[in-house]
Formats: C-alpha cells, sequence, structure tokens
C-alpha cells in the first residue's frame, strides 16, 4: 500500500497522468570517479541515479520577475534543456516548438529550497513503522545516512512540490549529539531515493545542541550541556586521529589500509571540508559555543538550524560565515525556543549574515512563501527595512548557499538549473499559490492540469473520475 502509482513502473507514468517523466539518455550518470569515498578509495557509495527529464523549451512572458539577484521587473524567462538561457525585460525570439506561458499578473520565483525537512523519514501516516528518522541509540551515531530511511513514496512530497519547493534538505532527527548524514534532494517523483538526490550537492551532517540530547540521554549521558560539549569534542578527537592514520596511508600506500569505521568517516569528511555541518542549536550562548568547537577542531558550521537567538549573535554569525535557518515565528514551546521574536530573520539579515528561512514541518514546506512574508512584515514594523529581494532569497538563494548548490539553483539567471515557480500572484500574498513548478526544466506541477499533479494510493476514491487509478 502507499505507493505512488504515479511511479510504478515510471513508464506508466506517462501513460497514465501525461507525464514526460522519461530521463534524458544523453545524460549519464556521473563516473565512479567522481564518488570517492571520503577517505580512502574510489568506488562509488550510493550515488544520485537522478536524471533530467524531458520537456519543451519553456517562455514565460508578461510576468513580474523576481530573481532572486537584487532585481525585480516585468519581463521574461526563457529555458530550454533544464538550464535559464534568457531572463529579462526582453528574451529575442524562443525556439522552435516552445511552450510559451501567458505571465500576466502573474510572478516568477527561483524553485524554492528548504534546508530543514524530515519528508521521507518521518513519512505520512505518522505512524511507528514510518518513524525513521533518529537513530536514538547513542548520543554519536554519525554512521548513519539519512537516505537509507527516505521513503520516496511519502503522500507529503507531492503537496511539498505544490508548494513551489524543488529541492530540500532531509535531515536526521535531533535526538543525538551527531545524528548522521543528511541527503539533499530534488523534488520530484521516483522509485527510490537515488532517483532523487542532487548530484553533485554534498552531504551534510546533523548535530543538535541543547536540550533533545541530554533529555534523550539522561540516564546515560550527556545529561548536562557541559556533558553534551564533552560529547563533540570527544568524537572529533577521534575523528581527527582516524583522518591522519588515512592520510599517511594515503600518501605512503604501505601495507593494509587502516580499518574503516563509519562513525569516524562521516566526521573526518567534515574535518576534510567535503561535508557540511547543519547545527540545531536554539540558544546564543551554545551557538557561542559551537563556533569554538569548529575553532578548536578546524571546520566550519555551515549553518545553525531553528537558531531562535540567531538575533543576539548575529555579528558572530556575519564573521564566521555561518547561515541562520530560522522560523518566521516558531517559538516559546520549550525554554530553549522561549525567547523567540519575530524580527528574528530581519536582524540577522541586517547583521550582514545568511538568513534562511526552514520549515522542519510537513505542513510549513507547503507554504514557504507566506512564512517569508510574515517574517519581511515583521522587520518592516520594526523599522529595518527588509527588502522583498532579501525576503525571497530567504527561500531561494540562501538556503541554496547553506546547503553548498548555489552555484546551480536558487536564483534566476543564464545558466543556472531551470527551478522555477510561476505563482498565481505576489508570492508575498496569502491568496497566492504556485501554478507551475519546473524542477530543472521539467514541469512538475501544473495547478490547473490534473494530469500534471501526481498522485499516491492515499488519494485512491478521491478527485476526479479515473485520476490516481
Amino acid at each position: 500500500m502507499h505507493r505512488f502509482l504515479t511511479l510504478a513502473p515510471l513508464a506508466a507514468a506517462s501513460l497514465q497522468l501525461g507525464f514526460d517523466s522519461a530521463p534524458l539518455s544523453a545524460q549519464a550518470p556521473p563516473s565512479a570517479e567522481r564518488f570517492t569515498d571520503t577517505l580512502s578509495f574510489a568506488r562509488p557509495q550510493y550515488r544520485s541515479t537522478y536524471q533530467r527529464r524531458q520537456n519543451p523549451p519553456v517562455l514565460i512572458r508578461n510576468a513580474t520577475v523576481m530573481t532572486a539577484t537584487g532585481s525585480e521587473f516585468r519581463g521574461s524567462i526563457l529555458f530550454q534543456d533544464g538550464k535559464i538561457v534568457a531572463v529579462g525585460p526582453e528574451v529575442g525570439t524562443p525556439p522552435p516548438g516552445t511552450q510559451v506561458v501567458d505571465g500576466a499578473g502573474k510572478y516568477v520565483t527561483p524553485g524554492l529550497v528548504d534546508t530543514h525537512s524530515h519528508i521521507g523519514v518521518y513519512a505520512a501516516p505518522g505512524t511507528q513503522a514510518e518513524s525513521d528518522g533518529n537513530e536514538a541509540t547513542n548520543p554519536n551515531t554519525a554512521e548513519v545516512w539519512a537516505e537509507h530511511s527516505i521513503w520516496p513514496h511519502d503522500p507529503q512530497i507531492p503537496l511539498a512540490i505544490a508548494g513551489g519547493v524543488t529541492v530540500a534538505q532531509i535531515l536526521p532527527g535531533s535526538a543525538n549529539l551527531i545524528g548522521g548524514r543528511s541527503a539533499v534532494i530534488r523534488m520530484v517523483p521516483a522509485r527510490t531515493v537515488q532517483e532523487m538526490k542532487f548530484p553533485g550537492a554534498p552531504y551534510g551532517v546533523k548535530m543538535a545542541c541543547g536540550e533533545n540530547p541530554k533529555r534523550v540521554y539522561a540516564n546515560l549521558g550527556p545529561s548536562t550541556r557541559m556533558g553534551n560539549m564533552a560529547g563533540y569534542r570527544a568524537a572529533f578527537i577521534q575523528a581527527e586521529q582516524y583522518r591522519q592514520r588515512w592520510d599517511k596511508w594515503n600518501t605512503e600506500r604501505k601495507g593494509q589500509p587502516p580499518a574503516r569505521d563509519l562513525r569516524a568517516e562521516t566526521l573526518a569528511g567534515v574535518l576534510r571540508g567535503e561535508i557540511t555541518v547543519q547545527n540545531h542549536c536554539y540558544r546564543a550562548d551554545e551557538m557561542a559555543q559551537m563556533l569554538d568547537l569548529a575553532t578548536e577542531f578546524g571546520f566550519k558550521i555551515r549553518s545553525f538550524h531553528h537558531g531562535v537567538e540567531a538575533y543576539k549573535i548575529a555579528d558572530l554569525l556575519a564573521k564566521a560565515g555561518t547561515a541562520a535557518s530560522i522560523w518566521a515565528d516558531w517559538g516559546g514551546f520549550k525554554m530553549e525556543a522561549y525567547d523567540q521574536i519575530l524580527e528574528n530573520l530581519a536582524l540577522v539579515t541586517k547583521a550582514g549574515a545568511v538568513g534562511v528561512l526552514h520549515t522542519d514541518s510537513p505542513d510549513g514546506i507547503q507554504r514557504m512563501n507566506q512564512d517569508a512574508a510574515k517574517a519581511m512584515y515583521a522587520g518592516t514594523r520594526a523599522g529595518l527595512a527588509v527588502t522583498r529581494d532579501q525576503a525571497i532569497r530567504w527561500i531561494t538563494a540562501n538556503p541554496a548557499w547553506a546547503l553548498g548548490i548555489d552555484h546551480l539553483t536558487g536564483t534566476l539567471e543564464v545558466g543556472k538549473m531551470a527551478d522555477v515557480v510561476l505563482w498565481s500572484g505576489d508570492p508575498f500574498s496569502v491568496y497566492s499559490k504556485a501554478e507551475k513548478v519546473w524542477n530543472e526544466g521539467w514541469l512538475a506541477f501544473d495547478r490547473l492540469d490534473k494530469t500534471r499533479q501526481y498522485k499516491t494510493d492515499f488519494n485512491l476514491g478521491h478527485g476526479e473520475p479515473g485520476v490516481g487509478r
């Protein structure tokens, strides 16, 4: 039960719902050499098998275009073969066979990017059978990978796509000091998680401060915040030693290679700068401590997640080059979230740090544009003069940077991947909805065409006759 009817097999999907879902045969999987182990050998490890789907060239004209690069204008965007080829007030003559979309009265933005989601690892309908996000068996479970829990048939995925989301980072939960590797996925129909993995996106490692690990491990330790810190340090000391052993063997190639240790291997990837750190942390003092930890062991924290008190150390975040992935208005639900303020994102942005709006919610991921609007207007009311471009960047360009894929997606620029959303109106209006969503140039969702709204088994017996059957 609960399989994607439009996915089994994918060839049947294009017949059932009219999806052009066959991947491009010309886009071969990357070579094994690109997928080297973080430490030792050139064997592919669970590599992405994602391939771009075919779609004719698309021209959206007469729309208000928000590029997330500092400009908003009335104009057009043309994309072909998965890439943006022209964007501006005028884009010239489109190639033959181009699908022309009238955007009059509508808005175009980059596809939305969520840096913090548990879709797939905490799949609907939310029973114990679908609870695969926390390997709560040790304070340090750096050896686990979220992708090995992700259920690509989670019925929450098409709902996120309908909200304009094209890319998301799927994280382990926050029970542990070090919870394991994240996976960056493209929000597309798929049979396997490997068919969703964003090619070339670096892994992240989920770390967690504060109440969660000390509550979960109160009887075993750590049971205090100082115990938390000691646990991080012990883990990185071991990883440092492991990395040094492998570095020596890689240089000398004498004797047998060191024994692999999946836990230390992930953290050694952090020390090498190959794996980003995505750190669940609420309080300002703890975020500052974690920045000190990163300095001690010579790595960077890419983004603090939740960061309810990020505004208190916004200058430190800017100096460290660490993003703050935070909510628009969540707070007060536990003591470490007590000092939440609505101006958090605006203050972080004003200080010059990278502000990111994340969701941590299968409901919130459907309305990221509305949350960005709430945060923007809260800043404006406080006199912080948040621009519309800054606000759209909170859910596009900035999260793409936090995931290490901003050179590929997150803005509407020539040469970038054609991750594009056409909104029915101003995306900062509560009345506007994502009307069409293109994922690397492929029409993944069309609110006006039910054959472009793929269904799961949960939809059986609902909707128009024949749809989802």
